[in-house]
């Protein structure tokens, strides 16, 4: 598929076929297509939590959802995906490579870091995870996780690595409405050429 195409038809996909797993080659592009994401001074500080089996993710919707949520969230039937992929910041990455002499950073010091590169590339290998799934001719839904700790507890995952949320993916379901939507911003309200 061309990449213009791949951009265009990217959207939060909510209804997913529960019967059509996601085969096992298309998740591995998935997530070795995000190894290959920017990271600042190639920190490579992010980790990859891949659930494709129906109890991981039942755990995960167990973990993750307040009492009621499920119910709340207006996308109930996003919770049937049958795979999750739960991009991970790893700091401490960006703090041991930043510390090496080529550059200079003190020791676990994060007050350089006006931006916090960590989650902004783990941010990165997120959107180009959901740019392989539309490849993969897949739909996929990004989503907050509100308290990580019972995940981490969960999955055995180690100290150190947060959750920017998480990736519900499978087969789209066809003619069934996305979510509520409003209308995609003006070009010229977001594009700003020499100056605002």
């Amino acid at each position: 598929m061309d990449l213009q195409d791949v951009i265009r038809r990217r959207r939060m996909v909510r209804e997913f076929d529960a019967e059509r797993p996601v085969p096992r080659e298309a998740l591995e592009r998935i997530v070795s297509n995000a190894t290959r994401a920017p990271s600042a001074g190639f920190s490579q500080g992010h980790g990859f939590l891949v659930l494709d089996t129906p109890e991981d993710c039942e755990t995960f919707w167990e973990v993750t959802n307040r009492p009621g949520q499920r119910e709340a969230t207006g996308s109930p039937s996003m919770h049937t995906a049958p795979a999750i992929i739960v991009p991970f910041a790893h700091k401490q990455a960006y703090l041991d490579r930043y510390a090496q002499p080529d550059k200079g950073f003190a020791s676990d010091d994060d007050s350089r870091w006006r931006i916090p590169h960590w989650y902004v590339d783990t941010a990165f290998a997120a959107m180009v995870m959901l740019l392989t799934v539309v490849d993969e001719e897949l739909g996929a839904i990004f989503f907050s996780i509100r308290d990580p700790q019972p995940l981490r507890e969960a999955f055995d995952v180690p100290d150190g690595f947060d959750p920017i949320g998480a990736i519900a993916l499978g087969f789209p379901v066809a003619n069934l409405p996305s979510g509520k939507r409003g209308e995609r911003r003006e070009k010229d309200d977001v594009i700003h050429w020499g100056r605002w």
